[in-house]
């Protein structure tokens, strides 16, 4: 290797010296210029102690280092295939960027996928199909408590703040929206002038900083809530507990990107970090987040409230059940987060080894709240690596009413997936702060692409449907998806996985989740239980007095051996006529 590089460099100041001859005295000066530079670089290589390859290799190491620079783009655009590269791979890019240019997104010449490899899903198609409907699907969210429900699309924009996108993504991504009629998730970085430009239907996400309804100590600011809750085009709130990219972990905006415009829409002061906590400093326990999304009902003028996780411990679900059965207070909706979803950037090792995969977490949720009779109150959404209309589908097979994305949605503004998004330098402009950078992003021709995206898409995944035989996503079953097992064997969703029935885990909870649902407390997070689960224990019969209709409110429970604490609730406070149904 050294000795190629070698020749190279000789072969170059060979040529170098050809033109210098060329061009007379002129060129000889500039030649010696040159030769003077690559001396006075490489004395300054040997005599540095940072870079070893630089110290034994001067001059010619700093190939090493541009070779690296560049290797994404090697990798990207000229070494891997249609079907395999990451997170998104060219297919998926390609049909991206078609439909949101209005193109042609077919593809010629049949799949270049592996049918027959081990994991390999795919979608039943009717022998009778269907015409597709003439109008776009639409779920209405809005369980009894709710006094403004909302009619929400089948793919939406997830939740993407001001400061992690440009101005000009935003603006582009809320024209999308307003043109086709569907909700922009403004990101926990507040609601910001940027998502009002154009009125599109906006879910105001809260984090646990809190950011446009805070103190100046970083608390929940009930008053700035209410005033910015009740704006014509908020239409509902997302709760942020965590997100896939990093769940169980906070974040950092440091003070040199805080601009005068992102503090403006966070509510934080110029010149200092603005951070947000790992968790909520308003609620501890589910109970607490139960009544603490009662408040924010409450507050908003009765718009729907739900909220958005990564799934962790199943124990965790099963005890957010229990203190909606307890307080009869519902959240609207519910956004389960995938871990293989992440529109920013987070430690390596959260990326790749922490939280649940969308389908896992999607249906875990789906299946607590059938079994515990609270599925028909509360809809279900999807966030993680939604991209094309089989994507869509497979999500509402899967428990979905509805999908959102983030990635799609970016990419549709023009991002190229350079993977660059933590360094302020993404070079199309759309999650960076750098107004050299942004100027590049059109929001005119951004913002119809966004719209053509998410309208073809969503068409797409209505045809899918109706060549399924599918009338409506109501009837969609685990039975039409499926995976290959082995390389003899493919089966049905609705028999490799269990599906509970409506207030199964009240009746009698089978034993794959028995010992979940009894450690789950409606007034801890966490698996706190004392083990062997084989001991035996004593039981007692607990009443939920909020059970679903036609769901018994009495079962029998064990008695915890060892009960920890239960913290009071300080910060949270029940809004007056809750949880009365």
């Amino acid at each position: 290797m050294v000795r190629f590089l070698t020749f190279a460099l000789l072969l170059l100041l060979g040529f170098a010296t050809v033109v210098a001859a060329a061009l007379g005295a002129v060129g000889w000066w500039v030649l010696a210029v040159i030769v003077l530079l690559l001396l006075t670089l490489g004395v300054r290589d040997v005599l540095q102690r940072k870079h070893s390859v630089l110290r034994n290799f001067p001059v010619i190491g700093h190939l090493r280092y541009l070779l690296e620079s560049i290797r994404p783009e090697i990798q990207q655009y000229f070494v891997e295939r249609n079907y395999d590269g990451r997170p998104f791979d060219r297919d998926a890019r390609s049909l991206i960027y078609a439909r949101a240019k209005g193109a042609d997104s077919h593809k010629a010449f049949g799949t270049e996928l592996e049918v027959n490899r081990l994991g390999h899903e795919y979608l039943l198609h009717s022998t009778a199909p269907v015409a597709p409907p003439a109008k776009p699907f639409r779920v209405r969210i809005g369980g009894p408590e709710c006094l403004q429900p909302y009619d929400m699309a089948l793919m939406n924009i997830s939740s993407m703040s001001f400061g992690a996108l440009s101005k000009n993504a935003v603006r582009a991504m809320n024209k999308g929206a307003a043109l086709g009629g569907f909700v922009q998730e403004t990101g926990e970085g507040g609601l910001s002038q940027h998502h009002l430009t154009y009125g599109a239907d906006l879910f105001w996400e809260i984090g646990s900083g809190y950011f446009g309804c805070r103190t100046p100590q970083g608390r929940f600011d009930a008053e700035q809530f209410a005033a910015k809750a009740a704006h014509e085009r908020v239409k509902g709130i997302t709760l942020k507990l965590s997100q896939g990219a990093k769940p169980g972990l906070g974040g950092v905006l440091p003070a040199a990107k805080v601009t005068p415009e992102i503090a403006e829409a966070r509510g934080v002061p110029l010149g200092t970090d603005c951070v947000s906590p790992a968790s909520h400093p308003e609620f501890d326990t589910p109970r607490e987040l139960m009544l603490f999304i009662g408040r924010l009902r409450e507050l908003s003028g009765g718009k729907p409230v739900g909220y958005k996780f990564c799934v962790g411990s199943r124990t965790d679900v099963l005890a957010m059940c229990k203190a909606m059965l307890e307080t009869g207070v519902t959240p609207d909706f519910i956004i389960v987060d995938g871990a293989e979803g992440g529109t920013g950037a987070a430690p390596l090792e959260y990326e790749d080894h922490i939280g649940t995969p969308l389908t896992e977490g999607l249906m875990l949720v789906n299946n607590a709240l059938v079994g515990t009779g609270l599925r028909p109150v509360i809809r279900l959404g999807a966030a993680g690596k939604v991209a094309n209309g089989s994507d869509i589908v497979k999500r509402l097979i899967q428990g979905a009413d509805f999908t959102l994305s983030a990635r799609a949605m970016m990419m549709a503004t023009g991002c190229i997936q350079a993977q660059k998004c933590h360094t302020n330098e993404c070079p199309v402009g759309v999650a960076t702060q750098d107004p050299r950078l942004v100027r590049a992003l059109d929001v005119q021709d951004k913002g119809n692409r966004v719209h053509n995206y998410q309208k073809l898409t969503v068409q797409e995944a209505m045809q899918i449907m109706a060549s399924m035989g599918i009338a409506d996503p109501a009837e969609l079953n685990p039975r039409m998806l499926r995976r290959r097992i082995d390389h003899l064997t493919t089966r049905s969703y609705a028999s490799i996985y269990h599906w509970l029935r409506a207030g199964e885990l009240l009746e009698d909870p089978p034993r794959g989740w028995a010992d979940d649902w009894r450690e789950a407390d409606a007034d801890h997070f966490g698996e706190h239980a004392p083990l062997p689960w084989t001991q035996e224990v004593p039981f007692e019969v607990v009443t939920y007095p909020h059970a679903a209709n036609g769901i018994p409110a009495k079962r029998q429970e064990p008695k915890p051996s060892a009960p920890g604490p239960t913290p009071k609730v300080t910060a949270v406070h029940r809004p007056e006529g809750l949880p009365g149904r």
